[in-house]
């Protein structure tokens, strides 16, 4: 059996019934890619192997784990990917129609989702298992004290939604933590009709200083502010995907 590793965030799911829960919420797509991120034990994998699909790609970091998985699943058809998902070669996310699945180490869980949206024109969906709190913060809307970075940044590609929470004790070792599985579907956009760095960048630094209102926030990208735009005087929790962007294009003719 696999010792999990504290240093690599593991929790290893033990409950087959939630795996399957998890594994239904990918769609129904026999030209869909499947790319699993941490199978651990293959709980969840051994999953995916009913799921009609093109390709089956395991990305496991944990040595002890690629060879449990080449040892418990002989004859199954999968790609095992012994590789860093944070560091992967770009060729990997080369394949169209690509849905990412997993129980992410909640360590790293906000940089996967970094990960997934520089990729975000192959990446179609993301169906996960994270800690709660981050979960919540992804899904939430503008006015919530949660709401920050990554709730900007996903819902402006994506539409995330809330499925059901996972408690400590369907896990080895359990976490301290309430897990949560939600799931994020590409949405129709395919870019935002403005500078889509700058739009990260303004994101970052106003979520960075949450406390000072837009014109503050802005003094690093931008000198000399007027008065002309009403988005200034807000928080950066008060402004949808939308008001973002039109405060980028805003920022733009400015700069």
């Amino acid at each position: 059996m696999v010792q999990p590793k504290k240093h690599l965030g593991q929790h290893f799911l033990t409950d087959p019934a939630i795996a399957k829960r998890i594994a239904d919420l990918l769609p129904d797509d026999p030209s869909m890619n499947i790319m699993e991120i941490g199978p651990g034990t293959g709980i969840l994998t051994r999953q995916l192997f009913g799921k009609e699909c093109e390709n089956l790609i395991l990305v496991e970091i944990d040595r002890e784990s690629v060879d449990y998985l080449y040892d418990n699943f002989p004859g199954q058809k999968f790609k095992l990917l012994s590789q860093d998902f944070l560091k992967m070669d770009e060729s990997e996310f080369q394949v169209n129609n690509l849905h990412i699945i997993g129980n992410f180490p909640y360590n790293i869980s906000s940089q996967i989702f970094f990960r997934v949206l520089e990729h975000r024109e192959r990446v179609q969906s993301v169906t996960c298992m994270i800690q709660k709190e981050v979960a919540e913060r992804i899904v939430s809307p503008p006015g919530s004290k949660v709401y920050g970075i990554l709730s900007v940044l996903l819902q402006a590609y994506y539409t995330p939604k809330m499925q059901f929470q996972v408690k400590p004790g369907s896990f080895y070792p359990p976490p301290k933590v309430t897990s949560s599985v939600i799931t994020l579907k590409r949405n129709d956009v395919d870019n935002l009709g403005c500078d889509e760095k700058l739009f990260t960048r303004i994101v970052k630094a106003t979520f960075n200083q949450r406390r000072k209102t837009i014109r503050n926030s802005l003094k690093t990208i931008l000198l000399n502010l007027d008065d002309s735009s009403d988005l200034l005087s807000k928080r950066p929790e008060q402004l949808g995907v939308q008001e973002f962007i039109e405060l980028t294009r805003w920022v733009q003719l400015r700069i």
